[in-house]
């Protein structure tokens, strides 16, 4: 098939790469290049550098405006493919593919709509993640779904990792979607349930609660990192928690904070939170142990205050 991509981040990558091997890619539609690092230096997104990689034509687009839609439009493209572009696609575009546009949604649809479905589901305890591909329609990841995967992941995955696993899946899915279309023996069935929305993410949502239950503590843990990225606040000085696990073996009141030999225990609703490597803020990422050593704690300080 003749197919325009759309996607901008790491996560469209493996998609972008799938298609590529089995299909002609008329273009790749992607955010411009963004200011990145302490020196802000412009740096294309990873779906325009793996264009480049793979020889494809680019079109820039920071929003899918007039001009942006005539150039996809003229393309004269068969299918249109989004996966986590950034921009919504309107009419006439929406129509402007023979077969529409299909969209990789990394979630079990309807649950999770929106910008940050593996952090949602993460934060809220999710016992399963997934990837759906679905087709797209004005209104918000509400459209037909063609096909949907559960994944397996790692109980400790943070959002990264997890998403990681859920691209290399999703490409599979949507080969499979796309070739199904070309044969013309694709089937779209409409969602059922009530849906959930996942909200960007903001930095208060990295903030730790330490009087509640272990398990959410960690789960708001893996769904923030590492961005936003979880934090704390202690003695007043905000801290990055970069990597922690479930501990166990001591009973600490909420916020209480045990150095051990390798890391810091800090006490939740439940069981400790054990965490090895810190980011205070304003320093580079450091042990836990030896942040806390250095810090010549006073007695009685707690994580949240």
């Amino acid at each position: 098939m003749r197919i325009v991509f759309a996607g901008t981040p790491s996560a469209a990558v493996p998609t972008l790469r799938r298609l590529a091997a089995e299909h002609d890619i008329a273009a790749v539609v992607t955010r411009p290049d963004a200011p990145l690092g302490r020196k802000r230096v412009l740096t294309p997104s990873p779906v325009a550098q793996a264009a480049a990689d793979l020889g494809l034509p680019v079109i820039h687009a920071a929003r899918l405006d007039d001009e942006a839609s005539s150039a996809i439009t003229a393309l004269r493209a068969d299918l249109g493919v989004i996966v986590a572009y950034g921009g919504l696609v309107k009419e006439p575009l929406l129509s402007a593919p023979e077969h529409g546009w299909i969209n990789l949604h990394f979630s079990i649809l309807p649950a999770w709509r929106g910008a940050a479905p593996v952090q949602r589901a993460l934060i809220a305890g999710d016992a399963e993640l997934g990837a759906s591909v679905f087709r797209l329609v004005p209104e918000l990841d509400a459209g037909d779904v063609f096909a949907t995967r559960v994944v397996d992941v790692p109980e400790d995955a943070t959002a990264d990792a997890a998403l990681d696993t859920l691209a290399v899946e999703g490409a599979a899915l949507t080969s499979e979607v796309v070739r199904d279309i070309a044969a013309g023996t694709a089937v779209a069935v409409p969602q059922t349930g009530e849906p959930t929305f996942a909200a960007k993410l903001t930095l208060d949502d990295g903030l730790l609660d330490w009087t509640v239950p272990l398990a959410q503590v960690f789960a708001r843990y893996r769904g923030v990192t590492p961005e936003p990225g979880a934090h704390t606040t202690i003695d007043g000085l905000r801290v990055k928690v970069l990597e922690a696990a479930p501990g166990a073996g001591e009973s600490l009141a909420p916020g209480e904070i045990l150095a051990t030999k390798r890391a810091l225990l800090i006490g939740t609703g439940s069981a400790p939170l054990e965490v090895t490597r810190v980011q205070p803020a304003g320093k580079a990422p450091m042990s836990a142990v030896d942040w806390w050593r250095g810090q010549r704690p006073s007695e009685g300080l707690r994580a949240g205050a």
